[in-house]
């Protein structure tokens, strides 16, 4: 008897939560639909041309002011691109390395172990940059939001011209 009042009261108290937590989800309505991704499926797999775009809108637009510190150039290596293609990729830029043998920090280019760049050199520089706005890292952008893939879909394409009479600041932008 006392394992079912424990049972009952152990179920109450998590679908009480689930409650709580969903009502606290909802009252902001800002949900992001579902899409239906090709990749979702039991035996899918991601679309590597796809992956590569993504890549490569990342480096041209987004790198300007959000970091990806968590990913280094061999992630890329046979999902996006060749070994050599990526190899090439990491040597574009400069790598503060050392210190060497008499104790001096010195500049090499990049190698495949090496992670992307960051736009900024502290967080203080970023906020001075962007009108006191603190770009996110995109690293693990998707597991750091609910409904995470869906959430970004929307997010990117959710941005339009503000309405008239709406003035946004200088590095902000608008999103209906």
């Amino acid at each position: 008897m006392r394992t079912v009042a424990l049972l009952g009261a152990g179920i109450s108290g998590f679908l009480g939560f689930a409650t709580i937590a969903s009502a606290d989800e909802s009252e902001h309505g800002l949900e992001a639909p579902n899409y239906p991704w090709p990749h979702s499926g039991i035996l899918s797999s991601y679309d590597h041309a796809s992956i590569r775009r993504g890549h490569q809108v990342y480096q041209q637009v987004c790198a300007s002011c959000h970091s990806m510190s968590l990913i280094s150039f061999r992630d890329l290596v046979g999902v996006a691109y060749t070994e050599e293609e990526t190899k090439t990729m990491a040597a574009e830029i400069e790598v503060v390395d050392g210190p060497n043998d008499e104790g001096e920090m010195f500049t090499r280019p990049g190698k495949l172990s090496d992670r992307f760049p960051q736009p900024y050199a502290n967080e203080a520089a970023a906020r001075f940059a962007n009108g006191g706005a603190y770009p996110p890292d995109l690293s693990l952008i998707t597991k750091a939001r609910h409904n995470g893939q869906n959430y970004v879909f929307a997010l990117l394409t959710g941005y339009h011209d503000p309405p008239a009479g709406v003035t946004v600041n200088f590095v902000l932008h608008y999103l209906a």
